[in-house]
């Protein structure tokens, strides 16, 4: 039979009981809870929380929640109240804009007195550090070594005993 086979390398077709169907580590799956997660290994990232805001279309300045939309941008000095700071611009459809609107407006970036005009607000993550950790005058976490950073990687491979 070993002559009709069409690859002779080592691996193919081989078996311990010669029907070809065989399973690596038939061990039965250990049974009851789970190990802790070691608390001395690598920390995982902090998550970032979502912060819903406005920014400026012409230089994505953060703008202030309590800003007359009526007035310009503290930073750039373009028009807040205008077309491509609205949340309904869309420069695919019908007079770019998503609301039934009577006639085109032909300058998106300069002040209207449109009154579908709604400030386009975006969710993004909040970047800037924060003390949330240290927020009860509790000491800083100690600095690591590149020894402790070995430890831990070390501690990934340990098989449990």
């Amino acid at each position: 039979m070993d002559d009709d086979r069409r690859y002779r390398q080592r691996g193919y077709m081989d078996s311990n009981n010669g029907s070809g169907d065989r399973r690596p580590n038939d061990r039965p799956k250990p049974s009851g809870p789970r190990p802790p997660i070691d608390v001395t290994g690598p920390r995982l990232p902090r998550l970032l929380q979502n912060v819903v805001a406005a920014r400026c279309f012409n230089c994505s300045t953060m703008l202030p929640s309590d800003l007359d939309w009526k007035g310009i941008c503290p930073k750039c000095a373009s028009a807040l109240h205008c077309c491509k700071q609205c949340a309904h611009f869309e420069p695919s459809t019908r007079f770019q804009c998503l609301k039934p609107i009577p006639a085109r407006i032909p300058v998106k970036d300069q002040a209207n007195d449109c009154e579908l005009f709604s400030p386009r607000v975006t969710v993004a993550r909040d970047a800037a550090p924060s003390n949330h950790h240290n927020s009860n005058n509790a000491p800083a976490p100690a600095t690591r070594s590149p020894h402790d950073a070995r430890a831990a990687f070390d501690n990934l491979f340990k098989k449990p005993e």
